[in-house]
């Protein structure tokens, strides 16, 4: 059991070493730039839904506001009239009216929370990816440069050269 093991790590290392020589690491920090800018444009786009869900519920809760300022001018009317039964059932819509206002209120400091969070959260990776571009331009661009001086090309030497050094030297020393 322990050969296929080592056979099966023997052959994941060997596949991992090929799909490092096959990965070139430009594209591979251009692909990471293109992600962080899709994921910037999700963001902002979440971000304008969330405020335009805002300003809904926001109008909303104005609508339920001037609601229970009608009911609140209605309800010395019944009372005024002897209508119990109908300043009952206006009292009741009063209640449910507080209470769904109240839900929308808390419903709107949530989402100015994750709003805002979020909003923080694309400053910093608008920030990340700025830096990243950065450097992706200067790594980009060191690689566009030739070999430097400390860079040795790869020297291949064929025996026909050899031969002719060779002779050369033996002739310059003198030798048969």
């Amino acid at each position: 059991m322990t050969l296929i093991a080592r056979l099966s790590r023997l052959f994941q290392a060997d596949m991992h070493a090929v799909l490092d020589k096959i990965e070139e690491p430009g594209l591979l920090l251009k692909q990471a730039i293109r992600e962080m800018e899709e994921s910037i444009t999700s963001d902002d786009r979440q971000i304008r839904c969330w405020e335009y869900e805002q300003q809904q519920l926001a109008s909303k809760h104005d609508r339920l506001a001037a609601s229970l300022s009608d009911m609140e001018g209605q309800l010395p009317l019944c009372f005024a009239s002897n209508k119990d039964d109908l300043a009952r059932s206006l009292v009741k819509r009063k209640l449910e009216t507080q209470q769904a206002k109240q839900l929308l209120s808390e419903k709107i400091a949530a989402l100015e929370e994750k709003t805002s969070r979020l909003t923080l959260q694309l400053t910093e990776h608008k920030a990340q990816l700025t830096g990243m571009k950065q450097k992706a331009e200067a790594f980009l661009d060191e690689n566009r440069i030739g070999p430097t001086h400390w860079d040795i090309p790869p020297v291949a030497v064929r025996d026909e050269d050899v031969e002719v050094a060779f002779l050369y030297e033996k002739q310059q020393w003198g030798q048969p």
